[in-house]
């Protein structure tokens, strides 16, 4: 059965001070503050004014009010690789500086190391980008409505003029107060007023996708917050975790897959897609795309880094693991030439069809609830 195998960073059956210390705090050690939740975000915070949490419970986070279910990871099975479902445990760049947190070192400079960006080059994070735009009108009306996870662009000066027209904001004063209120420094040399370190140049997106839970069973205590008490409280042998919902994670990729990274090649840059090992397979062996065709150490059109425990969550582990080995996939969004080629686009194909015996068989062992006779 699905056990939590990570709460807050740190395995559930870790005992050492360091992970109790950790767990006790409520502190995410990938974001260097306190859990926000992660990919569970508020449908998992927990108040301690809830009747339905025990005071034990409460005791445990003494002086908190409230706690997120600080889930990092589920491991289907004993043995078996854990499947992470918070994206602060893949990778967190909105926070502090490149490559000055502890525990995703690899993740970040595999990332780097993929950027295109040049070596020292000062760069800019922006997390959840929102990109609106519309063309067209009536008929011919198209529209674009994407967030993005983390924009990263250089930083350059560049004239206040010039970024009163990017920002599309004529009147000075104004300008010059939006552009504080983004906390972005005005400088003045040679009589020109300038704007320092703003976005210019070709942007890398990076896109983190992590895998989803179901929603679990209360009669079972199988909810994520529930399982999160329990684990805290009991231990690893006294909760049942939610299962993995596999096809949910992909189908939120698959959507915006091909669309987000076309994106990045368009603005110039590219497009790069973070995910686990265990997901990378999973879309492997559940799709026509063979991600293993795409192993590549350089970028391409579409693009993903996969990332992995290693032997990280074999038992006796303490401490954090980070995620020490990878690999790049990458080519393009549509094959080149001939229907024998791959592309990504195959991720939305079936992997294979099965005979049409088989769903006569399935209707065969199942009573029908009505009948029509066509007009």
């Amino acid at each position: 059965m699905p056990k939590i195998f990570e709460i807050f960073g740190y395995r559930v059956d870790d005992d050492s001070p360091e992970a109790e210390s950790g767990r006790k705090a409520a502190r995410c050690p990938f974001m260097g503050c306190d859990c926000d939740g992660g990919g569970n975000r508020y449908l998992s915070q927990i108040d301690f004014d809830d009747l339905r949490y025990s005071e034990e419970l409460k005791d445990y986070f003494e002086g908190r009010e409230s706690v997120p279910s600080g889930v990092c990871s589920i491991q289907p099975r004993e043995g078996r690789r854990p499947w992470i479902v918070c994206p602060r445990r893949l990778l967190v760049l909105g926070r502090e500086g490149v490559g000055d947190r502890a525990h995703q070192n690899f993740a970040e400079s595999m990332l780097m190391r993929h950027s295109g960006f040049s070596p020292g080059e000062r760069l800019g994070v922006w997390p959840e980008v929102k990109v609106r735009h519309v063309s067209g009108s009536g008929d011919a009306r198209k529209s674009f409505d994407y967030t993005f996870d983390y924009v990263v662009m250089p930083l350059r000066s560049i004239e206040m003029e010039l970024a009163g027209s990017i920002v599309g904001i004529g009147r000075e004063s104004r300008l010059r107060e939006v552009l504080l209120a983004a906390s972005f420094s005005l400088s003045r040399r040679d009589g020109v007023e300038y704007v320092d370190d703003f976005p210019q140049g070709d942007p890398l997106v990076v896109e983190i996708m992590t895998s989803s839970t179901s929603g679990g069973n209360k009669r079972k205590r199988t909810t994520v917050p529930q399982a999160f008490e329990d684990a805290v409280l009991k231990g690893i042998e006294g909760h049942t975790a939610p299962s993995i919902n596999y096809r949910q994670v992909w189908a939120r990729m698959v959507s915006q897959l091909i669309v987000k990274s076309e994106a990045g090649a368009e603005w110039g840059g590219k497009t790069v897609w973070i995910l686990q090992d265990a997901l990378a397979d999973y879309i492997s062996s559940s799709t026509a795309l063979n991600l293993r065709r795409f192993r590549s150490d350089r970028t391409s059109e579409v693009n993903i880094m996969s990332l992995s425990y290693g032997d990280a969550y074999e038992a006796g582990h303490e401490g954090v693991a980070e995620l020490t080995q990878g690999e790049l996939f990458s080519g393009p969004a549509r094959p080149p030439g001939s229907s024998s080629e791959q592309g990504f686009q195959d991720m939305i194909r079936a992997p294979t069809i099965p005979p049409k015996n088989v769903l006569l068989r399935s209707l065969a062992l199942r009573r029908r609830v009505n009948t029509m006779n066509a007009p």
